[in-house]
């Protein structure tokens, strides 16, 4: 069976308080430049990621990317709009740590992923798309299983998981995203994405808007999962909205050239004047059409978790994100909750070390893996007994 791995995410929240917000400028400072080059994570980060293949369903083809020959696997499902490849750091630092085995997943709709009827996005649906990914790739007896979800993701994980679709299931760990302020952001996120670049004249131009936007905070995550959020414009380049929209793609800063005094505005008239020659490049997904499904995917969202009979992590960026069923949750000791502050929504990307510590800590607190040989001995002594 030919198969293939990749990551993708669901909708992302607008950024937080304190993160770098659309409109803002950014300065480096003379003679200082970031690189906003793609990275393709097959390539550039082959330690974490194996070339990626496709797992075949019926009348489906999954993309997913994989790593690692022994230990339990850590199934990774990304948020709303993005792909497998956001986990591509967060997999480096956890394969580091303890002994596992990754497979992250693009969802339905989202990457490079194929399916028939892509426009279903029901919780229902992308649960089952998780199951029978699980089977087409071990068969009847599959190896334990610890799944991990952000945003969207986990909502479908928690789905996954309380639907029994992943009988091997070890454990459940859940990312930035819970009932309560998933429910009261939907009313906001048309908003948030009708204030998005329709467009953007490559790749790079569209890793410099996520940084500087303060959408992804981690500048080597920016350069591999945005690859996986993007693609190249089927409309021709006189299309409505299409010559306004390149101009938003970037956030102008003033930045002073290594060799010489241009200044960022020159250059981006120069390179405006280029782009005809260029192809554009645009979301893979148009986000604003599955609003109808987005309440079914947070609906209920707590009770479900709490009601999964495997150990449970909640990860989070900010205490605030704790609706009330989840605090009796976790005062009663149902799961185990970490605050990761000063991170974006996308925390695995903005702060990968941490995820990865705390997630290796929970999992070998649980038994199910051991630390790597030769891991910093620290980690070991400070783990909650």
């Amino acid at each position: 069976m030919e198969k293939q791995l990749h990551l993708n995410l669901l909708a992302s929240r607008p950024p937080m308080a304190g993160g770098l917000q659309s409109g803002s400028k950014m300065r480096m400072g003379p003679g200082r430049k970031r690189d906003f080059s793609p990275c393709p994570g097959h390539c550039v980060l082959s330690v974490l990621f194996c070339e990626p293949h496709h797992t075949l369903t019926p009348l489906h083809t999954f993309r997913i990317y994989s790593s690692g020959s022994h230990g339990p696997v850590l199934l990774l499902l990304h948020g709303g709009g993005h792909s497998a490849l956001s986990w591509a750091v967060f997999t480096v630092m956890i394969c580091s740590r303890i002994n596992c085995r990754v497979v992250a997943i693009d969802l339905r709709a989202h990457g490079d992923t194929k399916v028939k009827n892509s426009e279903d996005l029901s919780a229902e649906t992308m649960a089952k798309d998780v199951g029978k990914v699980v089977e087409a790739l071990y068969g009847e007896n599959p190896p334990p299983i610890l799944m991990i979800g952000h945003s969207m993701g986990g909502a479908i994980a928690v789905h996954t998981a309380a639907a029994n679709h992943v009988p091997s299931l070890l454990g459940l760990c859940v990312i930035d995203v819970v009932e309560g302020t998933a429910m009261d952001a939907l009313n906001s996120m048309q908003n948030f994405l009708r204030s998005r670049p329709k467009t953007f004249k490559s790749v790079e131009n569209a890793i410099e808007w996520s940084v500087k936007s303060g959408q992804i905070r981690n500048i080597e995550s920016a350069r591999v999962s945005m690859t996986g959020q993007v693609k190249k414009c089927e409309e021709p380049l006189n299309s409505p909205g299409i010559s306004k929209s390149i101009s938003e793609g970037i956030i102008e800063e003033e930045e002073e050239d290594e060799e010489g005094g241009e200044s960022n505005h020159k250059r981006k008239k120069e390179d405006d004047q280029e782009v005809k020659k260029e192809s554009l490049y645009t979301w893979r997904i148009e986000l604003s059409k599955t609003e109808k499904y987005w309440e079914g995917w947070f609906r209920g969202l707590s009770s479900l978790f709490l009601s999964c009979p495997v150990p449970k992590l909640l990860l989070l960026a900010g205490i605030d994100r704790l609706d009330k069923d989840l605090t009796i949750g976790q005062m009663q000791g149902k799961f185990q909750m970490q605050v990761l502050p000063q991170c974006g929504h996308a925390v695995h990307e903005d702060a990968p070390e941490k995820v990865a510590d705390a997630l290796a800590t929970f999992m070998v607190r649980h038994k199910f893996t051991e630390f790597k040989e030769g891991f910093p001995w620290y980690v070991r002594f400070v783990m909650p007994r």
